[in-house]
């Protein structure tokens, strides 16, 4: 391309690319509508304005417009006001339940739907486009308040938008799920999965079992407490809450539960605000908390733990059912939803294979391994459920054994890939939620949101006919280690926001949900969620010098301190600013983290200098094109591991990918060869990897990025003279689905991957 041409190109696309960013700015929707048409103008809300109800059927959400707008405006709307209007009309017109219109001119603001669920929906659009101000519950009146004129029409892509808590494994109070479930409603989210019984604890009365609560609730102190009381000295989000740690015959128990009648609230508080939630009791493993209570569950008497997971109750004694019939009739009076989910999932069986009574209900019922056994005990609940008039829910575990096409799927195993498929092809519905993206529990990354964001809920090669069985997505938050709410809030935010788009809008354009997230995170902050700072760059976490090296981080938001140390402390509020460049010319750590107005911390990034002459290239002897690739089949814990091993393959490969022909579930490689760079300087190299991996270049360590972890960049670098330099790079999947990039930098620019032409040995 000639450089008149792109000059003309990009004068073009310039008042293009401004408008884009200005049309996100005034419209900061996420998740973003189906078609969204801007107009000029504003709408001005006073105290005068009218707030009229067409229809008596949308009572309840004029009610949460109303409350909405109250505080800001110090005096709530009335549908005789004499001022500017807002109506709410019934649309029979509009077909689905969650769909809606809303029309904003500076004259009059129409909100349209068919079901009270969709006008419910249009309202937290509205809540989006009011100023962040009206998030401030202590703020003083203010005369105004505007709307950008705009006309949506809107409707959710996937009936099945989930966000998931495990309270058993840590316990929250009941005001942190109603802010939640409000957190929820605001991103267009209509499923919480309430995760209430496990091994650690059952957090639910049951007024048949009271011992369930008033023993299965409390827990001294375990190996998950253990670790985050170690963590919270130098982060208080780790620290137990001391609401929920009690003395008990002169023990130090931990725990809580949740009464019905609070449940019942709750569920009460969700609904208004057309959120169903979802009761898991988990069954027929992770009943530890109920065994404890009740040792006859188990085929042994007791409670215990087998080869991999705990020991679960015995689906061969009739008793057995008596007690989850008993408990779960509780649950399904208690909770209107469609849906009662029983997990079914890690089921130690060592004790039935052992269990003479399981041994003869095999035998009686032509039952042929324990697989099918499980299968049998799930039947019997699912028949149980369905008199009750609902639907049974299992993870993916529970299809090894067979399950009848009636019984609703997730999908969370990542490492069993087609899953999803054959749950699809043996009838089943299936909702997407996959460990390696959608577990918010795993430690979030610089490339988790966007991760998120990218997700499939329909998988590759599912036929036409199955698509729709795929009928949404959600997100877990398993609690082992997230003992408190800020926890929660950095663990989860704003990795939601991402997948609320994914399964409402299904027509993704993350560089404009990026623009639209940065008002966000003044909504969260303002909201009092202690949400994950957007990560800085610019940088890499290992860097090197020859003369000196200028140091330069934009901040994300322009409101962001970044606060910076060099004498090895964590950086503070009151720590010096990072200045616009900050010149390295010895051997450091600077440390890193941005601060928002009100203090809350982001991540801090230590950034380790030294200083390197530029290496000197080695000349190969005959060099061919590409990789070589020494492959191990077996689990690694880190990749010196496989140092010593016998290969089991080798490959030539063009890049560092790994081949379609690798198939063993946890397997390493190592990549060796000749990296050729064009131009003397210093390179960056960012490595992604899921598990482990390993880059040296030059024979000098880059990047350490070992042991065995969800996807996680880190990024170093390397000064290298023009020409050919020693490559050597390890990785390793220890099972449950990999991920290997590498990508490079010059002088600062944006990471690119690498050409193929570079590689050789």
């Amino acid at each position: 391309m000639n450089r008149i041409y792109l000059s003309v190109l990009l004068s073009l696309l310039t008042p293009l690319l401004v408008w884009a960013q200005t049309q996100q700015q005034r419209y900061p929707l996420i998740p973003y509508p189906t078609s969204l048409t801007p107009a000029q103008g504003e709408f001005t809300i006073t105290a005068q304005t009218a707030l009229i109800v067409q229809d008596s059927r949308f009572r309840n959400e004029a009610d949460q417009l109303g409350q909405l707008l109250q505080p800001s405006l110090g005096k709530s709307l009335s549908p005789r006001g004499n001022g500017t209007k807002i109506i709410l009309q019934h649309d029979p017109a509009i077909t689905q339940a969650e769909g809606y219109s809303l029309t904003i001119t500076p004259q009059q603001v129409t909100l349209k739907a068919a079901q009270p669920v969709g006008m419910f929906r249009a309202v937290q659009t509205i809540r989006q486009l009011l100023p962040i101000s009206i998030e401030q519950k202590m703020a003083k009146p203010v005369p105004s308040l505007t709307l950008p004129a705009v006309q949506i029409q809107d409707q959710p892509a996937y009936a099945w938008r989930g966000m998931h808590l495990d309270v058993s494994r840590h316990f929250f109070s009941m005001d942190y799920l109603h802010k939640f479930v409000d957190r929820l409603a605001l991103y267009k989210f209509n499923k919480f999965h309430l995760h209430l019984t496990d091994d650690q604890g059952w957090r639910i009365e049951i007024k048949k079992y009271p011992k369930l609560t008033s023993e299965g609730a409390w827990r001294t102190f375990n190996n998950q407490d253990s670790v985050v009381l170690k963590r919270a000295p130098t982060n208080p989000d780790f620290d137990l809450p001391k609401q929920f740690i009690r003395q008990q015959n002169g023990k130090t128990q931990y725990g809580g539960f949740y009464t019905q009648d609070q449940m019942r609230e709750l569920i009460r508080y969700a609904a208004a605000r057309h959120i169903e939630i979802i009761p898991e009791i988990d069954m027929p493993g992770h009943l530890t908390a109920a065994i404890k209570a009740y040792p006859s569950l188990s085929c042994t008497g007791q409670e215990g733990w087998g080869k991999t997971f705990s020991v679960p109750i015995c689906p061969c004694n009739e008793p057995t059912y008596a007690f989850t019939e008993a408990v779960l009739s509780e649950i399904i009076a208690l909770f209107p939803s469609q849906y009662v989910h029983i997990g079914a999932d890690e089921v130690e069986k060592t004790t039935w294979a052992q269990s003479p009574a399981c041994q003869e209900l095999m035998k009686r019922e032509g039952i042929k391994n324990v697989e099918e056994l499980q299968s049998y005990f799930v039947h019997r609940i699912e028949k149980f459920v369905q008199s009750k008039g609902k639907k049974l829910m299992v993870w993916d575990d529970a299809l090894e054994g067979g399950l009848k096409p009636s019984t609703a799927v997730m999908y969370w195993r990542s490492w069993v890939k087609d899953a999803p498929q054959k749950a699809a092809q043996n009838g089943n519905t299936v909702v997407m939620t996959p460990v390696s993206t959608l577990y918010f529990d795993n430690p979030p990354g610089i490339q988790s949101v966007e991760n998120v964001y990218n997700l499939a809920i329909v998988p590759q090669g599912v036929p036409a006919n199955q698509v729709n069985q795929f009928i949404g997505g959600q997100a877990n938050i398993w609690t082992e280690y997230i003992p408190t709410e800020n926890r929660v809030d950095y663990m989860s935010m704003p990795r939601m926001t991402a997948l609320s788009e994914v399964v409402w809008t299904n027509h993704p354009d993350y560089a404009s949900y990026q623009q639209r997230l940065l008002s966000h995170f003044l909504r969260m902050e303002q909201m009092g969620i202690k949400y994950r700072l957007p990560d800085l760059t610019g940088f890499t976490e290992e860097n090197v010098f020859v003369d000196k090296a200028t140091l330069r981080i934009k901040k994300p938001l322009a409101s962001y301190a970044l606060r910076y140390t060099t004498d090895g402390s964590q950086p503070q509020r009151n720590s010096p600013e990072l200045p616009a460049s900050l010149d390295i010319t010895q051997p450091q750590t600077v440390k890193v983290a941005a601060f928002t107005p009100s203090g809350v911390q982001g991540d801090v990034y230590s950034l380790r200098y030294q200083q390197q002459s530029y290496a000197t290239p080695v000349t190969a002897a005959n060099p061919q094109a590409g990789l070589q690739a020494s492959y191990y089949k077996k689990a690694f814990r880190n990749t010196k591991g496989m140092n010593g091993q016998t290969t089991d393959s080798t490959f030539i490969i063009h890049n560092l990918v790994v081949p379609k022909s690798v198939n063993a579930p946890s397997f390493g490689i190592q990549f060796r060869g000749y990296l050729t760079v064009p131009q003397t300087g210093v390179y960056s190299f960012f490595y992604t990897c899921d598990d482990g991996g390993v880059l040296r270049i030059a024979d000098r360590l880059v990047v350490d990025n070992d042991g065995n972890h969800a996807p996680i960049e880190k990024s170093g670098q390397v000064a290298l003279q023009q020409g050919a330099h020693p490559f050597a790079a390890d990785f390793i999947e220890g099972g449950g689905g990999f991920t290997l990039k590498l990508k490079y930098s010059l002088n600062g620019s944006e990471p690119m991957d690498i050409p193929d032409s570079w590689f050789s040995h």
